[in-house]
């Protein structure tokens, strides 16, 4: 990667969201093992993007899982500010994802029955000082397709209503999966530009797992990830525009 320097990152000014020591995690299928991590060591600081690559089952979507309380790891520590979240409750786990992460997958999930507005508000009406639905998707542009339906809206467009919904709860952290992989080139490159503003405007600390090398370009901060460990670590000097990366 041009710009980019092979170093762990070293900001002083930017305070530690979340940080992972030694994650492992192990899957049991009766008599076999399978690792899909090993002794992970990960900082995500305040407004960074953060962009994870490798290849399928690396161990990208696990990690995510377990940042983002979805799942526990087999052993290590991970701290979301002081508070440790490797040995919570699963109720301590659904208080974390509530009220202090958003989810964006590769697939939407919306409620065909409801309006963009009001997939929206399934989570502004649980969040404890949530965005206005108008305002979450005025965002992300979406401010004069607000009462469609997802089946009246295309499937960049359907991304980008998910994308709202998660970020109207205000979160602290944003964990993307594969956010671009069911869209073409342009589509995906606009739910790009779309995170890429919302980490910039809003600060909100944010991850996003692909298998497209071109993509971490657009990150603050470079992981390749290798049969379930992390093999490279990059920053980039300066992030790219995401109209500037060819891929």
């Amino acid at each position: 990667m041009n710009d980019a320097q092979a170093i762990d990152r070293d900001d002083s000014t930017a305070r530690p969201v979340l940080r992972a020591t030694g994650l492992s995690k192990v899957y049991e299928m009766g008599e076999v093992r399978v690792q899909a991590l090993k002794n992970i060591d990960l900082t995500l600081h305040e407004r960074e993007l953060l962009v994870l690559l490798g290849a399928s089952g690396s161990g990208k979507s696990t990690l995510l899982n377990i940042l983002g309380g979805l799942d526990v790891a087999s052993s290590g520590s991970l701290f979301y500010g002081e508070q440790e979240l490797s040995g919570a409750s699963q109720t301590e786990l659904t208080y974390y994802r509530r009220d202090h992460v958003g989810f964006v997958f590769q697939f939407y999930n919306l409620i065909s029955s409801l309006t963009a507005r009001e997939n929206v508000s399934l989570v502004t009406d649980i969040a404890v000082s949530p965005m206005r639905p108008e305002e979450a998707l005025a965002l992300v542009g979406l401010e004069s397709r607000m009462d469609h339906f997802p089946a009246q809206l295309s499937g960049g467009e359907q991304q980008r209503v998910a994308i709202a919904r998660a970020i109207a709860k205000r979160p602290h952290i944003l964990l993307c999966d594969e956010p671009t992989g069911a869209l073409d080139v342009g589509t995906g490159r606009l739910v790009l530009s779309v995170l890429d503003r919302v980490n910039r405007e809003t600060g909100t600390t944010t991850a996003i797992i692909t298998h497209n090398a071109a993509i971490g370009r657009i990150g603050d901060t470079v992981l390749r990830m290798s049969s379930g460990e992390i093999v490279e670590r990059m920053h980039n000097a300066q992030r790219e525009d995401v109209e500037r990366i060819e891929w």
